[in-house]
């Protein structure tokens, strides 16, 4: 099959980073997020919840999902300061669990969800443990966040440019330039970034792996 005849939907994903790269490799695939697009295609973006066009015939789908209450960094707030319970933030986390596991069981062939490594709570609620974790070190960054992928129907991601004997040179504001960013908006945006190395190798591996 050629790219062009290959639907992909790239969920919870406003920056078009990896629609982008499918795109320059000829693939038929759009962006969804409840937010406006900032990658400046918005005729390839569909603006609404995900959920409304995960039966829409897509032969692959990547997505996103906001990991706020699933990911290990958040468990501490899931009890408040006298020990008890946060249950607003286990709701929260309930809510998060269920959406993600609409993504990971949508009548898609070809599926993989990213999000950093979760709390056994998140794991728990979703079934399963992810498939694969891989660093930016591995596709040309030198920065250090853990990526984990839930794969169904599609192989692990290969390395393609490995720079972590570079990334260990640095110092440690630099190598870890990520976890020293100052809170607020601005931080969680760059920490949600898909960094183009590993955009370009999702786009090309699975992309081919779709034209099968």
């Amino acid at each position: 099959m050629l790219p062009a005849g290959v639907r992909v939907l790239v969920a919870c994903e406003e920056s078009q980073a990896t629609t982008i790269e499918l795109r320059k490799l000829g693939f038929n695939a759009w962006s969804c997020d409840l937010q406006d697009c900032s990658g400046g295609h918005p005729e390839w973006h569909i603006k609404g919840d995900v959920l409304n066009v995960l039966n829409d015939g897509w032969d692959m789908m990547i997505a996103h999902p906001t990991c706020t209450y699933l990911t290990n960094s958040g468990v501490c707030w899931l009890w408040n300061k006298d020990g008890s319970r946060n249950e607003e933030r286990w709701q929260k986390l309930k809510e998060g669990a269920e959406f993600f596991k609409a993504l990971l069981n949508a009548p898609i062939p070809l599926i993989a969800i990213e999000n950093p490594i979760p709390h056994k709570y998140a794991v728990e609620l979703v079934g399963r443990k992810y498939d694969q974790c891989i660093q930016p070190y591995q596709f040309g960054h030198t920065e250090s966040k853990a990526t984990c992928f839930w794969l169904k129907g599609l192989p692990k991601l290969k390395t393609t440019k490995d720079v972590k004997d570079e990334w260990k040179r640095l110092p440690k504001n630099e190598a870890q330039r990520l976890h020293y960013l100052p809170p607020g908006p601005e931080r969680t945006k760059l920490r949600s970034k898909t960094f183009q190395g590993v955009a370009e190798a999702m786009a090309v591996q699975w992309g081919s792996y779709a034209c099968r």
